[in-house]
C-alpha cells in the first residue's frame, strides 16, 4: 500500500482518489471552504457537515459565522441543497444575505438535537421542504 498526496494505492494496481475527482471531494477539503452570498459577500466558512447515517447523504453544511478568529462564532446549519460550488470564487454560494442568515436557526457552544423537528425548522428558514 502506498500513499501520495491525493491517491491511495492499495495493492499496487489501482489508485483510489482520496482528495478530489470530477464529482467527489474529500470531507477535509470541504471543511474550511468559504461560503458566499449571491452578491459575493463572504458569509463564513464550512465548519463541518452532517451526514445521514442511513442514506449516506449530506443533510447539512454547518457554516461558521461571526466571532473573531473562531472565538464567539455561531454555527448555522445550512441545507446542503441550498449550496452550490462556484469555481471562480473557490467556495460555496448560498442565495441568502447576512440579515436572513442572522435570523436562521443557529447554535454556539452546544449543538442542538438534529431531529426531524429541528430539520424542518432549518429547512423552512431557507424556504425548502425537509426531505422525507
Amino acid at each position: 500500500m502506498t500513499d501520495t498526496d491525493d491517491h491511495l494505492d492499495i495493492d499496487g494496481d489501482d489508485e483510489i482518489a482520496t482528495e478530489e475527482t470530477a464529482d467527489l471531494i474529500a470531507s477535509d477539503k470541504v471543511e474550511g471552504t468559504a461560503v458566499f452570498s449571491a452578491d459575493g459577500d463572504k458569509l463564513g466558512s464550512i465548519h463541518n457537515f452532517m451526514v445521514d447515517k442511513h442514506s449516506g447523504q449530506v443533510e447539512y453544511a454547518v457554516l461558521q459565522f461571526g466571532g473573531f478568529f473562531g472565538v464567539g462564532s455561531d454555527y448555522y446549519p445550512l441545507p446542503w441543497e441550498a449550496l452550490s460550488y462556484d469555481v471562480d470564487q473557490g467556495g460555496y454560494v448560498v442565495d441568502i444575505d447576512k440579515e436572513t442568515l442572522e435570523k436562521a436557526p443557529r447554535f454556539s457552544a452546544e449543538a442542538p438535537t438534529f431531529d426531524r423537528a429541528y430539520g424542518e425548522q432549518v429547512y423552512g428558514a431557507y424556504g425548502l421542504a425537509y426531505p422525507l
